[in-house]
């Protein structure tokens, strides 16, 4: 104790210097707007740096287990696709409809590769900070999926990072619909596990059952129809009783989500300016 009271009387003027320089840089950063700016701007870039840092040390660990659901994948579409490729030649005679078919299908998205750098899945409104911004040509509004399914939409952009709204998140609802039947409703997540997630206003009329896929709908500007959502897994009455509560299990496992995938519709933009004016006429 005596030397540590030595040890602090001897060096008390640079402990004096330290803490005044503290105190002058804090209030140069929170009373000046453009020293704050800068403040802000510089630690945006560490904290992306380090999270970018982060991820691919968590990255590297997560490699086999991420291959082997690619395979698994890549044999399911391969399967799906020969499948395809046999019934349309049966029915038509020409193995090239197919491929044409693929191109069509592409033509009218634009696809850009992203990481997730920064995650959450504990909190009531969940974010995703992914390493691509608008230099790479990402913007607000636009679809972000994985191998998997459906992820979340773009929210906030920089330069070079992006915050995706997640569907862990009360602010996302993402319209969707029964794969086999094209009943729709919107896909809501109310805490709890990140597992699950409820798509609510189901029609009473609607014809279903456990087990059955869901997709989105199609009726946004942001996914295109069919991206796979989850399996439905359990079945109640709304609180109002009109329509039909969906327990979802998700396709995705956003505890363990690496790389993603941002799309956008060729004409989102146009689209949604479009409904916004219709929305600030009403």
């Amino acid at each position: 104790m005596r030397n540590l009271l030595n040890f602090l009387l001897k060096y008390n003027y640079w402990f004096l210097f330290i803490l005044l320089e503290v105190i002058s840089f804090t209030l140069l950063f929170r009373f000046n707007s453009y020293q704050g700016s800068v403040f802000f701007s510089s630690s945006n870039r560490m904290v992306g740096a380090v999270h970018n840092t982060a991820n691919n040390i968590t990255g590297y660990f997560h490699l086999k287990t991420i291959n082997d659901e690619l395979v698994q994948k890549n044999v399911e579409l391969e399967l799906q696709l020969e499948s395809l490729r046999a019934a349309l030649t049966e029915a038509t005679g020409d193995s090239s409809g197919i491929e044409l078919m693929k191109q069509e299908a592409l033509q009218g998205y634009d696809i850009f590769k992203a990481s997730v750098i920064n995650n959450s899945v504990t909190h009531a409104n969940n974010y995703i900070t992914i390493d691509k911004g608008t230099d790479d040509g990402i913007r607000s509004e636009m679809g972000v999926v994985n191998g998997s399914g459906v992820v979340g939409i773009v929210y906030l952009t920089s330069s070079h990072y992006s915050i995706v709204i997640p569907v862990l998140n009360s602010k996302s609802s993402i319209s969707c619909k029964i794969k086999k039947s094209d009943y729709f409703g919107f896909l809501k997540w109310d805490g709890g596990s990140s597992e699950y997630a409820y798509v609510k206003d189901m029609p009473r009329h609607s014809l279903f059952s456990l087990g059955d896929t869901i997709v989105t709908s199609g009726h946004s500007a942001v996914f295109p129809s069919g991206i796979p959502v989850g399996a439905v897994d359990d079945i109640a009455d709304s609180h109002d009783g009109l329509s039909y509560l969906l327990r979802v299990k998700l396709f995705t496992d956003f505890a363990r989500l690496n790389d993603v995938r941002v799309i956008a519709q060729k004409g989102q933009e146009e689209q949604l300016q479009l409904e916004k004016q219709v929305k600030t006429k009403k």
